[in-house]
């Protein structure tokens, strides 16, 4: 699978939760056309890392637990990694972070749309990743 990196200097331009987690993308070229457009779905337990380096567990589905993911809206993305068999990573312009672990049992996460090759982690995670 390839690791998603066309998400740098994307924006986040919407934030949802529910019994999952909805995040967009949206990245502009140059000549100010949209060049990606992606829906990233998280299914499973998260973490997020504020500036000053706090890190809270947000679990979908557990009331307002997943609030602080709204202070994401308008960030941008300086960096996305996947490693070992799923663990995204995703760190924003500001310093916050994004990390997304497989599960053992079910989908974790999945990252839809155009601009870049879509991405979906299964159960137990998936293996062989490429930049």
């Amino acid at each position: 699978m390839k690791v998603p990196t066309e998400l740098a200097g994307a924006q986040v331009t919407r934030t949802a939760f529910d019994h999952q987690v909805r995040i967009t993308f949206t990245g502009h070229g140059p000549d100010g056309r949209i060049r990606l457009d992606g829906e990233l779905v998280i299914e499973t337990v998260l973490s997020m890392t504020d500036p000053g380096g706090g890190r809270v567990v947000l679990t979908p589905g557990a009331g307002t637990s997943p609030a602080p993911l709204l202070g994401l809206f308008a960030k941008t993305v300086a960096e996305v990694e996947v490693t070992g068999c799923g663990t995204l990573c995703v760190d924003f312009d500001d310093g916050t972070g994004l990390r997304v672990d497989p599960d053992p049992d079910y989908e974790s996460w999945s990252l839809t749309g155009f601009g870049f090759d879509s991405v979906l982690v299964g159960p137990g995670g998936e293996v062989g990743w490429q930049r």
